[in-house]
């Protein structure tokens, strides 16, 4: 693919949006960044706080660690922080700076300010509204679609932003059109693209990804997935790429400090994404370039197969990135487009279906498992086996593939995505 064809320009676009440092899950960030944004635009601390927050924005908030606090969870604790120690212009980093004195200031804030939390109206599936009043002033904002797309700011009723003014979006969501992709197109952007064009970033992931893999792996986090896969299975490659990998979730889900580079809105697809194609390219002794090229595919990829179901589902996003780094791992071991191919819908059909029911520890034991089928969908393909199209809801094509599996995270997982959030928050079933 040459450089000057639009579809190498808007990968390398894709990959700039998709790949951006935070630090702690990022929906409870995304709210914490809100209200950090809120509180500049009142101009002090508010009296008092409302959040309005979709489903899936409470699903993923609920049992994560919110980092900088303490070891507090939760809504309230998110938007406490942002109000209290955010920093908005660093965005998805906004609570990397609290201080000791500032913890204890959060702490506080939650004790003598009430925080309203509520299900946000109407069906958007990322939506974020908050309500700060002070004395006779309100700030309203809010953000939807993804963790950083602020699409409405009104001060004391007046607009000062509205969807289409915001820095970010340039049309309809503010993210690249991604109808360009494809598995070929990407293995062809792959092989041919100049790594100065992608150095900067996937580096940068390479780096603070693998960092806090090591660290899960070398303190005590969650439930300590990555420590209790090498403790029972072994440490060889195949297994090495499962625990390191569960290891940087380990720590991210419980409260660890340290930044990650997120793919498709969140971290632990950003790691799933990285930290086994990295420990597979240190196996294979291949040279830098090239671990950054199967870094890049393993994003693409990962991003490809989640743009059908969208940003937040009752899909485990873990299941795409694992996937994709099984794709990742073929191209490394000498695959082209059709052992990528293969391997990816063998993966798919193996583990898709997984739920998401929230960040907790619980996401670096399925990490693992999505891990663990992008690998077997490859060593499949080796031994000359592949589910084919008509077994389940694999179609013949991956292209087609990938579309069921869109269809099936957004569409058909609806009503499991209202299941979970009623078991999760304790309503009593509807039947």
């Amino acid at each position: 693919m040459e450089r000057s064809h639009p579809n190498y320009q808007n990968f390398i676009q894709i990959l700039r949006e998709e790949l951006v440092p935070a630090m702690g899950c990022t929906e409870p960030i995304a709210i914490a960044y809100g209200a950090a944004k809120a509180r500049d635009v009142l101009g002090r601390e508010p009296d008092t706080v409302k959040v309005e927050a979709s489903g899936n924005i409470i699903k993923n908030v609920k049992s994560v660690i919110v980092p900088n606090t303490g070891g507090l969870k939760g809504i309230e604790a998110a938007a406490a922080a942002g109000i209290v120690a955010g920093r908005s212009e660093l965005i998805l980093e906004v609570i990397s700076q609290v201080t000791e004195d500032e913890k204890a200031d959060i702490r506080t804030f939650l004790t003598t300010h009430p925080i309203q939390v509520s299900p946000a109206e109407g069906d958007v599936i990322f939506d974020i509204i908050i309500t700060l009043t002070a004395g006779a002033d309100t700030v309203k904002l809010r953000i939807s679609d993804y963790h950083t797309n602020i699409v409405l700011v009104e001060k004391n009723g007046q607009v000062l932003l509205e969807a289409g003014e915001v820095a970010e979006a340039a049309k309809g969501d503010g993210l690249t059109d991604r109808s360009c992709m494809s598995v070929e197109a990407i293995v062809d952007f792959v092989n041919t693209m100049e790594v100065d064009d992608v150095r900067e970033m996937v580096e940068q992931q390479m780096e603070y990804n693998y960092a806090i893999a090591q660290e899960g792996m070398t303190n005590n986090w969650g439930a300590n997935i990555g420590k209790v896969l090498k403790n029972h299975y072994g440490t060889d490659i195949q297994l090495r790429a499962r625990y390191m990998a569960a290891a940087g979730s380990d720590a991210r889900m419980s409260g660890c400090e340290m930044p990650v580079i997120i793919v498709s809105g969140s971290g632990n697809q950003g790691i799933t994404a990285s930290v086994p194609v990295i420990e597979y390219a240190k196996e294979l002794k291949v040279d830098h370039d090239t671990a950054v090229r199967a870094v890049t595919l393993s994003d693409l990829l990962t991003i490809h197969m989640k743009t059908g179901i969208g940003r937040l589902s009752a899909y485990c996003g873990a299941v795409c990135a694992g996937c994709g780094a099984g794709g990742a791992i073929a191209w490394l071991s000498g695959g082209g487009v059709r052992e990528v191919s293969h391997t990816l819908v063998n993966a798919l059909a193996t583990v898709s279906g997984m739920v998401c029911d929230g960040a907790k520890p619980s996401c670096a034991a399925k990490i693992a498992a999505a891990v663990d089928s992008g690998i077997l969908g490859f060593n499949m393909f080796r031994d000359g086996q592949q589910f084919l199209g008509g077994d389940g809801i694999v179609t013949k094509g991956v292209e087609a593939t990938i579309q069921n599996i869109g269809r099936l995270g957004r569409v058909g997982m609806r009503e499991t995505d209202r299941e979970i959030l009623r078991i999760m928050t304790g309503q009593p079933d509807e039947c």
